[in-house]
């Protein structure tokens, strides 16, 4: 697997911006609607990644025999994700819901694995096995605190599984369309279904937000939805579904940092011996094998 300077850029703004906004998503929904924050965000995203798609004339349309497999991708990468993971938020520290939400790529392996007959080589293994001792270490202090509330970590790691699985058939897919017509898309649906979800359960919890929540809805709107999020599903389609899942796991660690500077949440010594792991995973996936590059009559 060799990424492109195109996908090496990709990865870094969404980097930057996913793991940045682990402690953002915290502060907005610390004193609001958790469903209703991510419902706003999504309405006011969708503008922006209409406004991108016309920008680079990126056609709409979706064959009508392709609609069936779009709803199943929405599920599995879209929905149950942004339903989920924003209520465990919710009841998280903003740093440790980023690790369990980016045990993604241990699933990933295994839904690969269990499903597809996906093969790891030994590098790509020592990584998913590295990425996965990161995550424990930095759980290491949690395990009180979980114990209390198993709740929210447990719907964090269903989570992260059933992204896993999206992530997988997107790789996959036989839908024809640009991979932002599917994005777009996938944020339609989930923003309608959200929208009944959040009227359904939190309407008596409305209010007008305050500065901190609206700079934390317009990040979300304009940042994640506006950018991340399609930059994801073009990784996600593009690279192997290995490499795109262990080449993000840099994120949770800038949830941490950003968590702890922030937000005040404390870092001990786990956390910079998984950081160091973390960056071992990211390596095992992004570094060139030797032979990996063809001279150029070759390819």
């Amino acid at each position: 697997m060799h990424l492109s300077p195109r996908q090496l850029a990709v990865l870094a703004a969404l980097t930057l911006i996913w793991g940045f906004n682990w402690p953002i998503m915290k502060m907005g929904v610390t004193a609001f609607p958790p469903l209703t924050f991510r419902t706003l965000s999504m309405w006011l995203g969708l503008p922006v990644l209409l406004l991108a798609m016309r920008l680079l004339r990126v056609p709409l349309a979706v064959p009508r025999a392709q609609w069936r497999e779009l709803l199943w991708l929405t599920v599995t990468n879209m929905l149950v994700w942004h339903v989920v993971a924003i209520l465990a938020v919710q009841a998280l520290s903003s740093g440790r819901a980023a690790i369990l939400g980016y045990t993604m790529p241990v699933f990933s392996a295994l839904w690969g694995r269990a499903l597809f007959g996906q093969r790891l080589s030994l590098r790509q293994f020592g990584g998913v096995v590295a990425a996965s001792v990161g995550v424990a270490l930095l759980l290491w202090h949690e395990f009180a605190s979980l114990a209390g509330r198993p709740l929210g970590a447990l719907m964090m790691l269903f989570a992260a599984a059933v992204w896993a699985l999206g992530t997988q058939q997107l790789r996959r897919t036989r839908m024809t369309v640009p991979t932002l017509a599917i994005a777009f898309w996938m944020t339609v649906i989930t923003t309608l279904v959200m929208t009944l979800l959040a009227t359904a359960t939190e309407r008596p919890q409305w209010q007008a937000p305050n500065g901190v929540v609206w700079a934390a809805i317009l990040f979300n709107a304009i940042a994640v939805f506006g950018y991340a999020q399609p930059a994801w599903l073009y990784l996600a389609r593009a690279l192997p579904p290995i490499a795109s899942t262990l080449s993000v796991m840099f994120i949770p660690v800038l949830g941490v940092v950003a968590g702890a500077v922030w937000l005040g949440e404390v870092l001990h010594w786990q956390d910079f011996a998984a950081m160091a792991l973390m960056v071992i995973a990211i390596a095992s996936v992004l570094w060139p094998s030797r032979g990996s590059a063809l001279p150029a009559s070759a390819a």
